[in-house]
């Protein structure tokens, strides 16, 4: 099929993030710029249609491209049945809420995320825990409640050795910003290629258990997918040092909560800051609310108020790419369930290309 007959059969977006009228407005000029554009076989208008996530089950199985996030339960047998889909632009990097079988086996269904997009909003998050666990800032803020002045002995980043378990755009983010803290920087990633000069090892997911072992501060910056649910457990968590210190800023599911619960129980980490948990809402049972040593944030690490912003830019560069015929930013093997480094958005330097929105 010819890119012509291809886009022929686009007819409808479907919009399922929070998009307010100029967001809509800016994706509906990208495609009449497409539209206008000599080079690209573009000769009809498409239909941009803001479901959000009230109607986003009911529109999707109308949807030739779907950009967005269901956060709402979607019948995907509806929606493959509809055999309409082409498309999906994901506004969030994990792709837990669109990579279901069907999408993963259909070939005529491109994914593509949002990957490496919210690196700098990521890495903040990351350090707003790591600081407050080395500075005990869990420990002063229930003293404060008391109130009680009380003094604690503190620890500092200076001469300790980060693990990142994850070199995507958000790992590459906070390798870049750990440097000037004179720490010593190891990462694994199932790309183990084109190591940043920030980073002093980059080794292949199979040296994951030994960067635990190595390691004062870990950090998990890696996608969520059949191979890595639960792929930290009590083994590694065993392995780390005594005294040191753990952050999730990635999926919570990576994770096996009841053996961090039990290591941070025992007194073997120091500390623990999560950004995303096993279960969302974490529930108030949850032993990690009571523990002075644990640090949490309710998955807000990719929130900034520049968000959708950020999202339509990079969809609306996509859009032009997609009808021009051009490789997407982002593309995910959608087996794993992540882009490969070369068309990551960010890692790839998409944000200083002349690329137009």
């Amino acid at each position: 099929m010819t890119n012509q007959q291809t886009f022929e059969m686009i007819r409808r977006i479907v919009l399922c993030y929070p998009v307010e009228p100029h967001h809509v407005a800016q994706i509906k000029q990208t495609l009449a710029d497409c539209k206008n554009d000599a080079t690209i076989p573009l000769d009809h208008e498409i239909e941009v249609v803001d479901a959000g996530q009230e109607r986003v089950d009911e529109l999707l199985p109308t949807a030739d491209i779907f950009i967005g996030h269901a956060k709402v339960p979607v019948d995907w047998d509806r929606v493959l049945a509809a055999k309409r889909l082409q498309w999906i632009q994901s506004s969030a990097a994990g792709l837990d809420h669109c990579l279901v079988p069907g999408v993963i086996a259909e070939p005529g269904i491109i994914v593509s995320s949002a990957s490496g997009l919210f690196a700098p909003q990521v890495a903040e998050q990351m350090f707003a825990l790591l600081f407050g666990l080395l500075r005990r800032i869990g420990l002063f803020e229930r003293a404060r409640q008391i109130p009680e002045f009380i003094r604690r002995p503190t620890d500092d980043i200076r001469g300790k050795t980060v693990g990142i378990v994850g070199l995507g755009g958000n790992g590459r983010e906070i390798a870049k910003m750990l440097r000037p803290w004179e720490v010593k920087i190891l990462a694994t990633d199932y790309y183990p290629e084109n190591q940043p000069d920030e980073v002093d090892a980059l080794w292949p997911t199979s040296r994951t258990d030994e960067l635990f072992a190595t390691s004062d501060i870990v950090i998990l910056t890696l996608p969520l997918n059949a191979s890595t649910r639960h792929c930290v457990s009590e083994k590694q968590f065993a392995a780390m040092k005594p005294g040191s210190y753990f952050v999730n800023v990635a999926r919570g599911a990576v994770v096996d909560e009841s053996a961090l619960v039990a290591s941070l129980a025992s007194g073997h980490l120091a500390g623990a800051g999560v950004d995303v948990t096993e279960t969302e809402p974490l529930p108030p049972t949850s032993p990690l609310w009571t523990d002075p040593k644990v640090l949490i944030t309710p998955h807000v690490g990719a929130q900034s108020i520049r968000r959708v912003d950020d999202t339509t830019d990079l969809v609306c560069i996509n859009l032009r790419r997609y009808f021009s015929g051009l490789p997407l930013y982002n593309r995910v093997d959608k087996t794993l369930g992540f882009p490969h480094p070369s068309v990551s958005y960010r890692v790839a330097g998409a944000q200083t290309t002349n690329d137009s929105q």
